[in-house]
């Protein structure tokens, strides 16, 4: 077999009960698993939505955006993290994550698990990608927080992309994760894809509009790699999607969506050909093939020059 199906949970918001999102979560995973999904796909940050006690408001917002309109104004003064998240992150060993676990061992399914981590320090926004077994192959925390803004201001970023193998019942696949802001940055998928990527997992929480959509599917396109994007369900929100990565076949170009939602709550499977896309990986000029890295170097210089500079919350620059 060469189809892998990725069911894309296109819920709405979770509250800040736990339980109550195992619970929503567990019976998505089973609607998954009932459309004969490999790998189930959570929207970001599933164990609590989001929920923080601390408001973003549009104004605070805007400071971060156009800092020359603030100059010389004091910092906004930074909460704790605590009370950012009033104890919301949970471990990766804790009972919640170790409930999907049992699950996807149970359901002969990966779930791709997204929660607020405990860390040492503030947490972290992540994803755990469980395989069929109940084992946690891959754990990746959102290297691009939204540091222009509460609540994930508070946030640790992660550090590093990576993938894993993973077993399913089409063989094993080479997985990698991004989370939302992530694939704004074109280096995100690059990464990933030249870590051996076949497929990209994205826990996703904001629009989707025609820009997004379409940035999305550039990442698809540049790197011939299936990218699949799961969303929160709501008014302005949805639109969960997924590409397949082959941009060109014997016809000539050729459409890479396969599925879109809209933005009703659902489980959207997403079928991927395998044999199709690895095909495809090895004859195609796109991917690692004529990268020239030795032009690339202000890739990895920090510094941040006009018109980019920002101010985050503490007064400084960004990115830190």
């Amino acid at each position: 077999m060469s189809r892998l199906t990725v069911a894309l949970l296109q819920l709405t918001p979770p509250g800040p009960d736990l339980s109550a999102n195992l619970a929503r979560g567990e019976e998505a995973c089973r609607r998954a698993r009932a459309l004969d999904a490999d790998i189930a796909l959570f929207p970001e940050m599933w164990s609590n939505g989001y929920t923080s006690t601390v408001p973003t408001t549009a104004a605070e917002a805007d400071r971060y955006r156009h800092p020359e309109l603030w100059e010389g104004a004091p910092p906004v003064e930074q909460p704790p993290p605590e009370a950012v998240w009033a104890g919301a992150a949970i471990a990766h060993d804790s009972a919640f994550v170790a409930h999907f676990r049992a699950l996807a061992a149970e359901l002969d399914m990966a779930i791709a698990l997204t929660y607020l981590e405990q860390w040492e320090g503030p947490p972290r926004n992540t994803v755990s990608l469980i395989d069929r077994h109940g084992r946690l192959v891959l754990t990746y925390a959102k290297v691009h927080t939204c540091a222009f803004a509460l609540p994930e201001a508070a946030l640790t970023p992660g550090g590093e992309f990576g993938v894993c193998a993973l077993d399913t019942a089409a063989g094993t696949v080479t997985v990698g994760a991004m989370i939302c802001y992530d694939r704004e940055f074109p280096e995100s998928a690059r990464e990933l894809a030249l870590a051996g990527a076949e497929v990209v997992l994205t826990p996703n929480a904001c629009e989707l509009e025609r820009n997004r959509l379409a940035q999305f599917r550039a990442r698809a396109y540049e790197n011939m790699a299936a990218m699949a994007m799961a969303n929160y369900a709501g008014p302005g929100l949805g639109h969960s999607v997924a590409f397949d990565g082959i941009a060109f076949g014997s016809e000539g170009s050729r459409d890479m969506l396969v599925t879109e939602a809209g933005e009703a709550e659902g489980v959207y499977p997403a079928v991927l050909d395998l044999a199709a896309l690895r095909a495809y990986r090895r004859e195609g000029t796109w991917g690692g093939a004529f990268r020239r890295p030795g032009a690339y170097r202000r890739l990895v210089d920090r510094t941040v020059s006009a018109p980019f500079v920002r101010v985050d919350r503490d007064g400084a620059r960004l990115p830190r």
